[in-house]
């Protein structure tokens, strides 16, 4: 089953790629992604054994099923909106898209199964480098920089993180331990390895891979990345491989959490501190912002920083932080898609030239109205029970300051972004958008499919989800 996971989406990639038909191949998008996710459903709900490789280098742990759980669907909720999207971008070729983005799902699984650092850090600079042609699939200048900006600063980040991995084994070899890079057995000897060498391995290891799930000041490419970036490719971005990166830092994070109470608060100052520091930049670049694709850039920086902020707190927090975790990729879904169905009838991501959307289209200008909403944290929708439950969880533990300075950035964050999304949906459509582009139904039907699902989680928890994330969030605090 652990290859499987793996191995299902690389042959749907191999078999995409050998599709001569551009017309036809992207079907087979909705084919991978369905596959994929009903081997994750049975692996995640159907099945009581456990799920690893040889060594258990590959194991699938309740964090694991987390992060696998909500890549896989946000994964194939986007493979249901490619067809009619390549369709309409029939101008482009799309056989490396298509095969690109199955073997991203692969590689971002791989990421999701590791349990071993190194293993890890290969399916993350892996899912870096299938990215770059999905960044510049419009093939124009800003989409080729977007690209470069990508990789330039996605390969420092996992350079540092390469670099942490290191000082993280040479911690054991320092405490006089076989070296090992096992996440099992590092927690396992966790009060053993040397506390300077740990410290140096946590910071460098979260500058690293925060850099990949787009912290402040580590997040200078993600405006360009998500703003000239297809709709499919800023939903996986913001929802998937954020979230492979956000796993990577629970893993470092489960080290110090093990290791003692003072390497905990250490790692839990730091996160609180960063989290902070994103939303405030976040809320800073969102105000007066005239492009509304790089304003969803920098609503993603401020919902990483919600995440770290909830882990950083603990208790109730940590499954707060879990659940925005799913609530956020399926409201990027709704936003990201509706914005880039927007674009494509206006042929301009800037609010001088993009507005009366609500006019022109109103289904998918309903749906960004609806996902800023919701990716606001205002109710019945998911985020809000999600930031609520990680407020009321800072306040309780008694961070008074923490939950203030949280509580206004999140009304700054609401103000300006909602300046900027009402002028995209208000007033009268401009005379120069073409009147023959318009709303169809395999555009918007995944759209609403997700606004469906956080509204659901606004108002209803499954319960094997909320089973599963609470498994999750006591396994990363120790208990097993």
């Amino acid at each position: 089953m652990v290859y499987l996971l793996i191995v299902f989406p690389l042959v749907v990639a191999a078999a995409t790629f050998a599709v001569t038909s551009n017309r036809w191949r992207p079907f087979l998008l909705p084919v991978g992604g369905l596959g994929h996710l009903a081997l994750v459903l049975y692996a995640v709900f159907g099945t009581t054994a456990p799920v690893h490789g040889p060594e258990e280098w590959l194991l699938l742990d309740p964090l694991g099923k987390v992060i696998l759980l909500v890549q896989s669907s946000l994964f194939f909720l986007c493979s249901l909106y490619a067809p009619a999207y390549l369709s309409i971008r029939s101008d482009r070729p799309n056989r490396v898209f298509c095969a690109n983005l199955l073997t991203m799902q692969a590689m971002m699984t791989l990421v999701s199964l590791s349990h071993h650092l190194g293993l890890m850090w290969v399916g993350m600079e892996a899912t870096t480098l299938v990215t770059a042609p999905l960044l510049y699939f419009n093939h124009n200048p800003r989409s080729l920089e977007a690209t470069w900006k990508y990789l330039l600063i996605g390969s420092v980040g996992i350079a540092l993180a390469l670099l942490g991995s290191f000082f993280l084994a040479y911690s054991g070899l320092k405490a006089g331990l076989e070296s090992t890079l096992h996440f099992d057995q590092l927690i396992d000897h966790a009060s053993e390895l040397s506390p300077p060498w740990l410290h140096a391995a946590f910071v460098l290891l979260f500058v690293g891979y925060g850099t990949k799930m787009g912290l402040a000041p580590m997040h200078t490419w993600k405006p360009d990345a998500y703003g000239e970036a297809p709709g499919i490719v800023g939903t996986l971005l913001a929802g998937g491989l954020t979230s492979c990166a956000f796993l990577a830092v629970l893993r470092i994070y489960q080290i110090c959490q093990a290791s003692s109470v003072a390497e905990a608060a250490f790692a839990r100052e730091i996160m609180i501190f960063m989290g902070l520091f994103s939303m405030a930049f976040a809320a800073v670049f969102m105000v007066r912002q005239r492009d509304f694709k790089r304003m969803l850039a920098y609503s993603s920086v401020e919902h990483m920083g919600i995440l770290v902020i909830g882990i950083g707190i603990g208790g109730n927090a940590i499954y707060g932080a879990l659940l925005h975790l799913v609530n956020n990729a399926l409201t990027k879904g709704v936003l990201f898609l509706s914005a880039g169905n927007i674009h494509r009838v206006y042929g301009s991501k800037v609010t001088d030239d993009v507005r009366g959307a609500l006019q022109r289209m109103p289904l998918s200008a309903g749906l960004f109205l609806a996902g800023f909403l919701a990716i606001t944290g205002s109710p019945p929708f998911g985020p809000f029970v999600s930031e609520f439950t990680i407020v009321t969880a800072t306040f309780a533990s008694g961070e008074f300051v923490v939950g203030g300075i949280f509580l206004v950035l999140l009304g700054i964050v609401f103000i300006g972004m909602g300046a900027t999304v009402l002028q995209v949906v208000q007033g009268n459509a401009p005379d120069h958008v073409p009147k023959d582009l318009n709303d169809t139904f395999a555009t918007c039907a995944p759209v609403l499919l997700c606004m469906g699902l956080v509204l659901l989680l606004g108002l209803y928890i499954p319960p094997p989800l909320e089973l599963l994330l609470r498994e999750a969030a006591a396994f990363l605090e120790g208990q097993r």
